[in-house]
């Protein structure tokens, strides 16, 4: 690690902490395609995933890993020296790695979840930071619950995880129970009383059910520690983790009151939002940084200012974190070429020739369709692409009948493991119809929990984009597709939900999804 002393590192957990938000489930391809770019953006370290809790987990963090060039892949191990091993084999063939290791250490946490007194908590660390330790000098260590925890008791914990050779840290407020003020007296507290504090950087892990986990996160950071566990879009448990857009500018906009800095190419954090969404679950237009509306202006007064000079309401610009303000640029006339360009400058830099012939094609039919292409409308397409891939039910043909004094009624066709199958079916509205249609070609038993429709860009012909999120027997999945035609996007974006849903299934029970697939089921 650098000796610079204003140097923040970025350590990113979308892919393990912020996975466990219900229905950020990614894929493989998904996982690899954000690991591609964020090793682009410059994090420093990423937290693949938990290689003991999953056989999808296990593979995410070898095959990230692999193709990993400057970020530090990383993964995530109780104690026990089962998940240890399960982290230095998935990524062991990495040129450097970090196992991050972690035990409770709150007295509520020790009493209820452990069933063990502190000394027992200490012997472990001394047993599994040594255990990791000998499988690379990168090791992490996490006293989960620390906000909670006693400071004197958190204190030794420290003082021996980095005898056994833990070079990092992490302070987590696992509950998001803590506010600024008391995170940075525990923060300095710890450099004051851990006689070999000198020895390790000091990190941050928090949440925001209280809405203060990039605060905290901050006050972290002037108080001495340097690095900051956080996701893209502040996705993750519950109220979700400290967001890392947020994080990085905060730092680099207030760079007169907290004169730190990180390896952070911000311009292309809007991408990695995007990019993260896709996969996931959309961003409400509000949110600072990425949120559709973070540059918007609409009042007249500031609309004024705006108009005057571009600092009277804007402390940053749109343009350092990526977002582009002239968007009228491709029309039906523009070329693939023109359009391989364009998603380069978007920052699609790693989508692969058959997603740029699908997104395109998709592109010449919406261009036809609208007066203006918007670059929100190209990156919904490329982004629709890429979620599409792997996909093993897919929409051929879709017809709505709807209006009043008729039933809604909808005509459907759908390829199902190659096979082709019709339906109609008349219901409660032109979506419910739709539902029941898929329902019949691809009998399930899901609950719907979502259903949300949003305009991707302005105009009568916008461009729609649907959210889904479905569940079963526990396990959610969210999907999303954009088009002009709502019911289509309609369509797409609960077939998208029901793919994922599948690819779960087949890791949970492969013979069963075998058996289904046979049946073309």
């Amino acid at each position: 690690m650098s000796e610079d002393k204003n140097r923040v590192y970025i350590f990113d957990t979308t892919m393990r902490d912020g996975e466990q938000s219900p229905g950020a489930s990614m894929s493989l391809e998904e996982k690899l395609n954000i690991s591609y770019l964020f090793d682009q953006v410059g994090i420093d370290i990423i937290e693949a995933g938990f290689p003991a809790a999953s056989k999808g987990d296990f593979e995410a963090v070898t095959e990230v890993s692999k193709i990993l060039k400057k970020s530090i892949p990383c993964g995530l191990s109780r104690h026990t020296k089962k998940d240890i091993d399960a982290c230095n084999e998935s990524l062991k063939s990495a040129e450097r790695f970090r196992i991050h290791t972690f035990i409770s250490t709150s007295p509520l946490h020790m009493k209820h979840k452990l069933n063990k007194n502190p000394e027992d908590v200490l012997e472990s660390i001394k047993e599994h930071v040594t255990y990791a330790r000998k499988f690379t000098n990168d090791v992490e260590w996490s006293c989960e619950d620390g906000t909670r925890t006693d400071i004197d008791f958190m204190c030794k914990t420290i003082e021996l995880a980095i005898k056994c050779g833990a070079k990092t840290i992490n302070i987590p407020d696992t509950v998001g129970y803590s506010v600024p003020f008391e995170f940075t007296k525990i923060i300095e507290k710890l450099i004051n009383k851990v006689p070999n504090i000198d020895k390790a950087i000091l990190s941050t892990h928090c949440h925001n059910d209280l809405g203060l986990a990039v605060a905290n996160s901050l006050a972290g950071v002037v108080a001495g520690a340097r690095q900051v566990e956080c996701t893209i879009n502040g996705i993750g448990e519950r109220a979700g983790n400290a967001a890392l857009e947020e994080i990085v500018m905060a730092m680099k906009t207030r760079n007169d009151l907290m004169p730190f800095h990180t390896n952070i190419n911000t311009k292309l954090l809007n991408k990695a939002s995007k990019l993260v969404s896709s996969a996931t679950y959309p961003v409400q237009f509000n949110k600072a940084i990425v949120g559709k509306n973070a540059f918007a202006h609409e009042a007249g007064i500031h609309q004024d200012g705006m108009l005057k000079n571009r600092n009277t309401y804007e402390i940053m610009t749109p343009e350092s974190v990526g977002v582009k303000q002239s968007s009228l640029v491709m029309g039906k006339h523009s070329g693939r070429h023109a359009f391989k360009e364009k998603l380069n400058d978007l920052g699609y830099t790693g989508v692969t020739d058959d997603v740029i012939q699908i997104a395109f094609g998709k592109f010449k039919i919406l261009a036809d369709k609208k007066k203006h292409v918007y670059d929100d409308d190209i990156a919904s397409l490329v982004d629709d692409s890429l979620i599409k891939e792997d996909n093993v039910i897919n929409l051929k043909s879709l017809k709505v009948f709807a209006g009043t004094g008729e039933p809604q009624k909808a005509d459907m066709t759908l390829e199902v493991y190659g096979k082709i199958k019709k339906a109609s079916e008349i219901g409660d509205g032109p979506v419910d119809a739709i539902f029941k249609c898929i329902k019949k070609l691809f009998p399930h038993e899901v609950k719907l929990q979502l259903y949300q429709v949003h305009a991707v860009t302005e105009g009568t012909d916008a461009q729609a984009t649907v959210s889904v999120r479905i569940e079963e027997k526990g396990k959610t999945t969210v999907g999303q597709a954009a088009d002009t035609d709502t019911l289509v996007a309609s369509a797409n974006a609960y077939l998208n939900a029901l793919n994922k849903m599948i690819i779960k299934r087949n890791k949970t029970a492969p013979e069963e999804y075998e058996q289904k697939k046979m049946r073309g089921i």
